[in-house]
């Protein structure tokens, strides 16, 4: 492999994020999970449809994350919706917190992959979108869409 390309193999993805927020920013955190959780998630049992990260003392979790428990792991397994540590940097940390302290701003999970073996989680910076934004989306999207259409019958 050569030197700084980086493989990655996405296991779960949140299209719902970038339909309800505005993205500022982006974050890569790596996650603390148990052996059996791994192996799950190795399969792709992952879903992260209704989760959401937290700042508590200092240490961010992400809650929701849905992780399947392993069928080849028996009394290993842990609880599949339990709170995950993530890890970042102290600056990091501080930095979100500051931000997430402004009003209107959040945390949340947008997609989850493998990075050189590792669990790693980007997390979006994000401010929640009005009815009239989500509106206003969707019809820049049906617009798109009519105008590939057009594009097509024209080029036939």
């Amino acid at each position: 492999m050569a030197k700084g390309a980086e493989t990655q193999r996405l296991i779960a993805n949140n299209k719902k994020a970038f339909h309800d927020y505005f993205i500022d920013d982006k974050y890569e955190a790596g996650v603390a999970l148990h052996g059996t959780e791994v192996k799950s998630m190795r399969m792709g049992k992952c879903s992260i449809k209704e989760a959401f990260v937290r700042i508590e003392d200092g240490e961010v979790y992400v809650y929701g994350m849905h992780v399947s428990p392993y069928e080849k792991g028996n009394i290993f397994n842990k609880d599949p919706l339990r709170p995950k540590k993530l890890l970042l940097h102290r600056y990091e940390i501080n930095k979100l917190l500051g931000k997430v302290k402004e009003k209107g701003y959040t945390l949340v999970p947008l997609q989850v992959y493998f990075k050189r073996g590792r669990v790693k989680v980007e997390i979006g910076l994000a401010k929640g979108k009005k009815l009239y934004d989500k509106r206003a989306d969707i019809a820049k999207k049906d617009q798109r869409r009519e105008a590939e259409k057009e594009f097509k019958i024209k080029n036939l």
